[in-house]
């Protein structure tokens, strides 16, 4: 511990938000970074714990050696101490910008913690700078050749982890472009695509063989000693209310897909919000870079509809430290709308009834009414709340219910009511060389645990393709 101190002497600082009048105008990074000595301050705050609940089953899912790289980082060793991170991160550049913090909020110092995030993304990019991050390329190869189907989170950290154990990857993605969710699911201002295709470049150095425009399929099992599942939890949640088939409703997946594409083509999004009222059901972090796509785009306005109520401002008793706080956030997309709205875009404990369509089949407005619960949770309609809103544009951000179905068909995969495959607890193998991972085998989940699962199921790949209980590569 290099500063006993250093939570007292310096308050929490964060990574700076660009401007918001400043960022509306492209889809650039939001963030820019704090100088050098300022970053290494922040990580002169971690005080080392005797018990590091950031490490914890409440914290970090990587189990991150968070407080030894605290403390390389704050005394200037910044090479030794990426070193450390990358024995248990696979991709800091991705989770050093679109995690949660779990580790923060998992922190000693609570609502002032330690800002891991930013020192994680701070190593990682000192590293690429300064050619400390180059392919890894194994010493000895086997002859084992597994297949990686989708290259998400779960997909890239499943090969780069089986790489690097020196059998033969490829990973089998059917889009145009590698990432999965972190190329299209996620705008560009939160996770920039050239940091996508960069690691990509390294694991293709590292002799990771991709194919894209191409559908995983059960041929693969014959084909490779091993397959890895790794499809995403793709299935939306519908809204399942009359008119919900009119043009211009749209997954909020879909949405972003197309206005990724578009930026990284420099054309003009297929589904645009330009010059439209905008509604977007769902309060997540999809939702929310839904709404700041819109407002990117150019449209005319945006609600965001939320069926839950309001979370609580602070902590309440039975949310204590260090569980994760089930309090109000305001994240980017909303605060970008305050400002631009002069008013809040989310209405809570509010849900879509009907979606009225024009005499030309498009939707044109939205009819919703205020919800509340009974005793038991029940949920439904107050009387003499319903209204109608105008919309042209109405995007459905209300969640997945697990794995496609045409996946699991191909692939002779049974699947649970939660639309994830019926698997022992605690496996992630399906049948004789058949695995899965990520949030086709948990369901919906953040980027850290996909990474997270991606990595765990390739040790279980490694230890069934050689019958070893070596750990690490």
């Amino acid at each position: 511990m290099g500063k006993a101190t250093g939570f007292l002497e310096f308050p929490r600082v964060e990574d700076p938000f660009r401007p918001v009048a400043e960022r509306l105008r492209d889809f650039a990074y939001l963030h820019t970074s704090l100088p050098k000595g300022e970053r290494m301050e922040q990580a002169a705050r971690c005080m080392n714990c005797g018990v590091p609940f950031c490490q914890s089953d409440y914290g970090c899912p990587l189990h991150n050696l968070i407080p030894e790289w605290n403390d390389l980082l704050y005394r200037g060793q910044f090479e030794e101490a990426l070193k450390r991170l990358l024995k248990t991160a696979s991709f800091p550049e991705f989770t050093g910008r679109v995690c949660p913090q779990l580790c923060e909020k998992a922190c000693m110092l609570s609502e002032n913690a330690t800002t891991n995030r930013d020192n994680e993304l701070f190593l990682i990019e000192e590293g690429f700078r300064n050619g400390w991050v180059t392919p890894r390329i194994p010493a000895r190869r086997s002859d084992k050749t597994v297949a990686v189907v989708g290259s998400g989170p779960s997909g890239l950290a499943a090969a780069d982890m089986l790489n690097r154990f020196g059998h033969r990857v490829t990973v089998v993605e059917r889009a145009d472009r590698p990432g999965g969710l972190l190329m299209y699911g996620i705008p560009n201002m939160k996770l920039p695509k050239n940091i996508v295709a960069r690691r990509i470049g390294v694991m293709k150095a590292e002799g990771v063989e991709f194919r894209l425009n191409t559908p995983g399929d059960a041929g693969l099992l014959k084909d490779f000693d091993a397959v890895v599942l790794c499809g995403g939890a793709r299935r939306a949640r519908r809204l399942n209310v009359p008119g919900e088939d009119a043009r211009g409703v749209v997954m909020a997946v879909d949405f972003l897909t197309e206005a990724t594409r578009a930026v990284l083509d420099a054309g003009q999004s297929a589904v645009s919000a330009l010059n439209k009222d905008v509604i977007v059901v769902g309060g997540g972090d999809t939702g929310n870079d839904c709404v700041g796509t819109c407002l990117r785009q150019g449209c005319r306005s945006v609600v965001q509809l939320e069926l839950l109520s309001a979370p609580p401002a602070s902590r309440i008793k039975s949310n204590p430290w260090p569980e994760w706080p089930r309090v109000l956030r305001t994240d980017y997309g909303q605060i970008e709308a305050i400002r631009v709205q002069g008013v809040d875009p989310r209405q809570f404990e509010t849900t879509v009834e009907r979606v009225v369509a024009d005499g030309g089949g498009n939707v044109c407005a939205v009819d919703v009414v205020k919800v509340a619960r009974d005793a038991e949770g029940r949920i439904s309609p107050v009387e003499g709340t319903r209204r109608t809103l105008p919309c042209q544009l109405l995007l459905i951000a209300a969640g997945f219910i697990g794995c496609e179905e045409k996946t699991a068909e191909q692939f002779q995969i049974a699947l649970n009511r939660r639309g994830v495959p019926e698997i022992f607890a605690g496996t992630h193998q399906l049948s004789q060389g058949l695995f899965v991972a990520g949030d086709m085998r948990n369901g919906q989940s953040l980027v850290v645990r996909a990474i997270a699962d991606g990595r765990a199921a390739a040790l279980e790949v490694h230890q069934y393709l050689t019958g070893s209980a070596r750990l690490e590569p």
